[in-house]
C-alpha cells in the first residue's frame, strides 16, 4: 500500500492544480468578456460621436464626405475567434462582420437617443420572463426601425448590464437568457 500512496498524492495534486487553473481561466474569460463589452459599447459611442462631428463639419464647410467614407471603409476590426465548440460559429460571424464592415450603413445616434444598454434594460424591465439576446434584438428592431440593430451589439449591451448589476444572466442548456436584476434587498445572515 505504501507504493500507491505517492502516486495517489501526485494525482490528487495535479487534479487540484488543473481544477484551480480551470477556475482561474473561467474567471479571466468572464473578466475579458466584460471588458470587451465595455470597449465595444465605448467604440459605438465614439463612432456615433464621429458621425455627428463629421456632419457638423460638413455643414460648416469642412472636409468632403468622400474622404470620411474612405477612411471609415478602411477600418476593419479583427477579433480572435472563440475556442471550443463555438470556434466555427464565432469565426463565421467575424468573417461576416469583416465583409459587411465597409458597407455598414449605420443610422447616426442623435443626441438624446437612448444607448443600447438603456434600450435593452428598458425592454427586459417590461418582460415577465427572461429573453435571449436574439429575442431582445428582434424586439428592438421592431420598436426602433430607425436604428440598425445587430445581435452582437445587443448581446454586448446585455453583458454590460450584467457586469453593472442591472441584469442577470441565466443558462438553460447552451442557451443564455437575460432578465432584470432583482432589486437589492437587505442582506440575509446565513
Amino acid at each position: 500500500m505504501s507504493g500507491n500512496l505517492p502516486v495517489q498524492s501526485v494525482t490528487a495534486d495535479y487534479a487540484q492544480r488543473v481544477a484551480d487553473d480551470l477556475s482561474a481561466n473561467r474567471s479571466e474569460q468572464e473578466r475579458v468578456r466584460s471588458e470587451l463589452a465595455r470597449l465595444q459599447d465605448e467604440l459605438v459611442r465614439l463612432e456615433d460621436s464621429e458621425q455627428v462631428l463629421t456632419k457638423m463639419q460638413e455643414v460648416l464647410g469642412g472636409t468632403p464626405k468622400q474622404a470620411t467614407k474612405q477612411r471609415k471603409s478602411s477600418k476593419v476590426a479583427s477579433v480572435p475567434a472563440a475556442r471550443g465548440s463555438n470556434r466555427k460559429k464565432a469565426a463565421g460571424k467575424a468573417a461576416a462582420a469583416g465583409r459587411k464592415a465597409p458597407k455598414k450603413a449605420r443610422s447616426p445616434k442623435k443626441a438624446g437617443e437612448p444607448t443600447w444598454l438603456e434600450l435593452t434594460t428598458a425592454y427586459l424591465g417590461g418582460q415577465s420572463e427572461p429573453r435571449s439576446a436574439a429575442e431582445v434584438a428582434a424586439s428592438l428592431t421592431e420598436t426602433h426601425p430607425e436604428r440598425t440593430v445587430q445581435v452582437t451589439v445587443v448581446r454586448n449591451s446585455l453583458e454590460q448590464g450584467v457586469a453593472q448589476g442591472l441584469l442577470e444572466r441565466s443558462k438553460q442548456g447552451r442557451s443564455v437568457f437575460y432578465s432584470p436584476a432583482a432589486p437589492a434587498s437587505a442582506p440575509s445572515g446565513s
